[in-house]
């Protein structure tokens, strides 16, 4: 199996770990494959990529779209991509020259599911 094709299977298997944490205590294996997910979005840097990635037009942005709202240079911005891309929250499809990101729908909704409250009401938790 190739390297891209085991990285995928782990990053499926993470997200279908994630059930709520209100639900029940997350175990350690869980734990460490929600982890590098966490780690990904813990960057302000790709915090806002995803940001811009998800609000983007369309729902996809090129590196030609997203690079003129910072302060870095395409080769950085790039690499930061490409951690989201391998963490499993982006997808990207070449086209020319430029490379598209568009948020995977199954991490996006993963992540939603982990930080879901069971059965309480939103507005209601702690000082409300």
């Amino acid at each position: 199996m190739s390297k891209s094709r085991t990285l995928l299977r782990v990053i499926d298997d993470a997200l279908a770990c994630c059930t709520p944490l209100s639900r029940e205590p997350m175990s350690e294996i869980q734990a460490n494959q929600v982890a590098p997910l966490l780690k990904a979005l813990a960057d302000p840097v790709r915090l806002r990529l995803m940001s811009m990635v998800l609000s983007h037009e369309g729902g996809e942005a090129c590196v030609c779209d997203l690079t003129p709202a910072f302060d870095l240079s395409q080769p950085t911005i790039s690499h930061h991509l490409k951690v989201l891309h391998e963490s499993g929250l982006l997808d990207r499809q070449k086209r020319g020259v430029w490379v598209y990101y568009q948020a995977r729908p199954e991490a996006m909704e993963a992540m939603v599911k982990l930080f879901e409250t069971v059965g309480v009401p939103i507005g209601a938790g702690a000082g409300a």
